[in-house]
């Protein structure tokens, strides 16, 4: 029989369709499965609204047979077949679908779940197969159909025997190559595995003989070879029940299995949307970090499925990098089935749901922090980082979303705290927001600068991590109350007496601290006296936007160029160094100068920044002892 010709394709547009819509090949079986339940769907339709008795849907199925030695792999249903127009509509004209118009004709119908969309899936089989033949037998038809093809050169329609309704799909698979090896495709794990993958929730059984070994009967150590015929999928969504039909033990199960972690979830979030998109969620909030979350091996995503087939293992778009943590699924019925990745990134549907999803995971972890603090308080420090990340990045264009989750340690109990919880303790006088950073806890304790403000009864954020400070620059306050770091020299804590009291003290001792800053040779921007000290004698603060611990951060950094801190030496008006300083003025300034350094030297230390002249160090104070 002579070949028909394809309506409207080549071997180029053929070739094409299969390259850009899909990326792995083993979705042909997803696709054929997917159109074995729409066949069935329309048959269970059929029997509902034209009244058809004998039909139920317990007994429409899935099957598939695996031929190893012939390469053949069958995919069989008892749906509502094919006549042979329909097999020339649906299989000779590439995106003709059968599904879509039942679909239109339908849509007001609440009891039909088409998934097919636009009809390019079935020629996915020809990824992995050089001979696709399609038998098909109408529901309540005399005749029967044969359909074949060997790709773009065209088809061939023929009349043939089946016994009953229904669609056989045989897959002649292609024979390995030096590239890929195609006979996992004739490997029952293989295809079960897939099947569980990707068509789990498939509502009608797909079935399969399994060759396992049995302990033959009067036996106690002998076996025999038997066939049984294993359902391979669940059928059921957990995602599409009920809450109130669901244990939280099922929840963590469901996470664990198909989310490989060994722990519990902090959070579970289950949730179904309906309006101007329709889908179902089921996020699960990690209780600690996986070991490759912040390495570049790490893929953000979550599982996206189409009537309970998926599309994608890790549909990136779905989530802002801030919540990259998130694991789960989303499920749309107004998805299409057959989409690239590169169409979901233009898809509308996707941006809604993701904006949706987005917001639902923010109420619920702030939902978490109001009644359930120890568990909050444990996620965050496994993924409080990405959420500063998140404030920092884009130029702070995402603080708002994350301002109420951020945390940190306070001098108040040394407890974690929220901004809001911070601002709501702070005292009726106080306009700013106090913090300071460092390397742990215990080392911004000792920096001088925190001594007096924990004495006048001001709480002090400790930031400990590189990123802190960074975040808090780009959400420049909270609740109008602008961040203060101490380290800096805008830190404003003074009566207006004592500030005119220390402006005179420091313009009558302007040689003296001139001269000072001259020893230093420019390491310091300015010397001066100041009344934010209680009984440390130094300190060092910086002017500008770069802090100390900025410039140490930033220089720590590969390929980083070398960045300084405006940085000023502040000398404790109220220490007994003060008035040796104005003695020496008048007695030696060489050694006022070696003071100088010894001071500055002393700063650094306290800041932990390295001194640049050790040596020089050692000698000075040992002239001093000496």
């Amino acid at each position: 029989m002579r070949p028909k010709q394809f309506k409207a394709e080549s071997k180029k547009l053929l070739d094409m369709m299969i390259n850009s819509i899909y990326t792995h090949k083993e979705i042909f079986l997803r696709e054929l499965i997917s159109n074995a339940s729409d066949a069935m769907d329309k048959l269970y339709y059929r029997s509902l609204s034209d009244g058809i008795s004998g039909l139920s849907r317990n007994d429409l199925k899935i099957k598939i047979d695996i031929d190893k030695d012939a390469r053949i792999l069958k995919i069989t249903d008892n749906g509502c077949g094919m006549t042979q127009q329909e097999l020339e509509q649906n299989l000779g004209t590439i995106a003709k679908s059968g599904s879509l118009e039942f679909k239109k004709e339908n849509e007001k119908q609440e009891d039909v779940d088409i998934i097919g969309q636009f009809g390019v899936g079935f020629y996915s089989a020809f990824m992995v197969s050089d001979c696709v033949t399609v038998e098909s037998r109408a529901y309540l038809s005399d005749e029967a159909w044969r359909w074949s093809s060997k790709g773009a050169e065209g088809y061939t329609v023929e009349p043939c025997e089946k016994e009953s309704h229904g669609t056989v799909i045989t897959l002649h698979i292609k024979d390995d190559t030096a590239d890929e090896d195609y006979s996992v495709y004739l490997e029952t794990y293989t295809i079960s595995s897939i099947v569980k993958k990707y068509s789990d929730y498939i509502r009608y059984p797909i079935e399969m003989d399994v060759q396992t070994k049995k302990l033959k009967e009067g036996s106690e150590d002998e076996y025999e070879d038997v066939t049984e015929t294993r359902v391979l999928n669940s059928m059921v969504p957990i995602w599409k029940k009920n809450k109130s039909e669901i244990t939280p033990e099922e929840y963590k199960s469901f996470y664990m299995d198909k989310f490989f972690d060994y722990e519990d979830p902090a959070k579970v979030i289950h949730s179904k949307v309906e309006g101007n998109v329709t889908y179902s969620a089921l996020l699960y909030i990690p209780s600690h970090t996986p070991f490759d979350y912040y390495s570049k091996e790490y893929e953000k995503g979550l599982q996206l499925y189409s009537s309970g087939v998926m599309i994608m293992e890790k549909c990136s778009d779905l989530l802002p990098d801030y919540y990259s943590f998130v694991k789960g699924l989303v499920d749309s019925e107004d998805l299409s089935l057959n989409i690239s990745r590169e169409m979901l990134q233009h898809d509308m549907q996707l941006k809604v749901i993701a904006k949706s999803l987005e917001k639902k995971i923010k109420s619920e972890l702030l939902k978490l922090l109001k009644d359930d603090r120890e568990t909050y308080e444990k996620f965050y420090s496994a993924f409080g980082t990405q959420l500063k990340y998140g404030v920092y990045e884009g130029y702070g264009a995402n603080k708002d979303a994350l301002k109420d989750l951020l945390m940190f340690v306070s001098s108040n109990e040394k407890k974690q705290t929220t901004l809001a919880e911070y601002v709501s303790r702070m005292k009726e006088d106080q306009s700013d927001i106090y913090y300071a950073c460092g390397e742990s806890v215990d080392k911004i304790d000792m920096l001088p600068q925190t001594e007096l403000l924990k004495d006048k009864g001001y709480e002090i954020l400790y930031m400990t991590e590189n990123v802190d400070e960074f975040a808090i620059k780009m959400l420049m306050d909270f609740d109008g109350k602008k961040f203060k770091n101490i380290c800096t020299d805008s830190l404003d804590i003074s009566t207006q007496e004592e500030k005119d009291k220390l402006r005179e003290k420091n313009e009558n001792a302007k040689d003296v601290l001139d001269t000072m800053k001259e020893a230093l040779d420019g390491a310091v921007n300015a010397v001066r006296f100041t009344d934010k000290l209680k009984n440390h004698p130094v300190c060092l603060t910086s002017e500008g936007e770069l802090s100390v611990e900025m410039e140490k951060v930033l220089n720590s950094l590969p390929n980083s160029n070398a960045v300084k801190a405006s940085l000023v030496l502040e000398i404790n008006e109220n220490h007994a160094i003060c008035e040796k300083l104005l003695q020496l003025y008048g007695t030696d300034k060489e050694k006022l100068k070696d003071y100088a350094k010894i001071l500055y030297a002393q700063a650094r230390l306290v800041e932990g920044l390295p001194i640049e002249n050790p040596t020089e160090l050692s000698s000075l104070i040992c002239e001093l002892m000496v």
